[in-house]
């Protein structure tokens, strides 16, 4: 007895050649790795460096995709580990880039540096928009205190 299933299931894939990727991460990575990568080139000015402190942050986020899919915030914690890798590749840049940043600055990144609006940046973080306004006019206000 044959299954149906079997004739149209995908083939493994042959010595050499990479797995199957799921399609919501290979759309998440369509859809995020830009901004990522925007993101990793403020910190890390060597493009070939920051390209591929994106693709280890993609890699592992890999790793972890099932696990992420089941949380409450996939987004969020997916930004957490791009933020994590690049923060590590920072401590290996000669000479080293600022080491640590707050969050906030971050969201001040995004919204000046890379030029994304909030609803794209709480796209890319995984949280509401309302948050990040409040949190970028928080920021520039810190900021303008400052001066």
């Amino acid at each position: 007895m044959t299954n149906r299933h079997d004739s149209v299931a995908e083939p493994p894939p042959g010595p050499g050649e990479p797995p199957a990727v799921p399609l919501e991460f290979a759309a998440f990575c369509e859809l995020h790795r830009p901004r990522y990568l925007s993101y990793a080139r403020v910190w890390l000015p060597d493009q070939t460096e920051a390209a591929g402190a994106v693709q280890q942050a993609f890699a592992e986020i890999a790793v972890h995709w099932r696990e992420l899919l089941g949380s409450s915030n996939p987004t969020a914690h997916a930004w957490q580990i791009l933020r994590g890798t690049v923060s590590e590749h920072t401590l290996r840049s000669d000479p080293p880039a600022r080491p640590s940043h707050p969050a906030d600055d971050d969201l001040a990144i995004l919204h000046y540096i890379v030029g994304l609006a909030a609803p794209e940046i709480a796209d890319v973080i995984g949280t509401d928009t309302a948050s990040v306004a409040g949190r970028l006019r928080r920021t520039m206000l810190r900021e303008a205190s400052g001066w």
